[in-house]
């Protein structure tokens, strides 16, 4: 099984993530999408990580490959059996990469010249920024766990997206604002998958 994953990509961390909680072997290929010589077009058409390449297929999307890897390997199941609750889990999972996708486009319009830069574009994507953390912060006031107080997918994505916040855009100072989401990602957080997988 090899990953072929940018270790600062909130969404390829997702699975690394999940591949060290499913104890599931796996071989790391470095590869950043931005780069001239990257090869992740070999792997994804569209050129995004993650990709992984398992059994002769490569599964794309990190939506995608987290369900591969939960029917993969069920035992550390990461999903509810029962469907609607899987869906619930899958919801918050949608919501913390749209964050992360609204987030990182401000990042990449950010590096563009000053005079370039599409300002009124940048708030729109600050409101989704806003408030797609009010609507988690909400999800985790009192709670160890985002969903049916059982660690999830939904809490991986949750954490992968507020720690690469942390590291990517400082300035946003999102634990003043959300306590109690900044209280939850510090606890779960803790686990060791996240701290073998935490960009530096």
């Amino acid at each position: 099984m090899k990953l072929i994953a940018s270790l600062t990509s909130p969404f390829a961390r997702k699975i690394r993530v999940i591949l060290i909680e499913k104890q599931l072997d796996f071989e790391l290929h470095e590869s950043i999408p931005w780069d001239a010589n990257t090869d992740v077009v070999n792997y994804n058409p569209l050129g995004k990580v993650p990709a992984l390449e398992h059994d002769g297929k490569v599964w794309t999307d990190s939506a995608v490959i987290a369900d591969y890897l939960e029917i993969l390997e069920p035992n550390f199941a990461l999903l509810p059996e029962a469907k609607l609750a899987a869906i619930e889990v899958k919801q918050v999972e949608a919501l913390a990469d749209g964050i992360c996708e609204a987030a990182i486009a401000i990042f990449l319009e950010r590096k563009r010249p000053s005079e370039i830069q599409d300002g009124s574009w940048v708030q729109r994507q600050q409101g989704k920024l806003d408030r797609g953390l009010g609507a988690l912060n909400e999800m985790t006031q009192g709670k160890s766990f985002i969903c049916f107080d059982q660690y999830s997918l939904a809490d991986i994505a949750a954490v992968c997206l507020l720690e690469w916040l942390s590291f990517r855009m400082p300035e946003y100072d999102w634990e003043l604002s959300f306590q109690d989401l900044a209280a939850y990602a510090k606890a779960v957080g803790s686990r060791e998958a996240f701290k073998l997988t935490r960009p530096c």
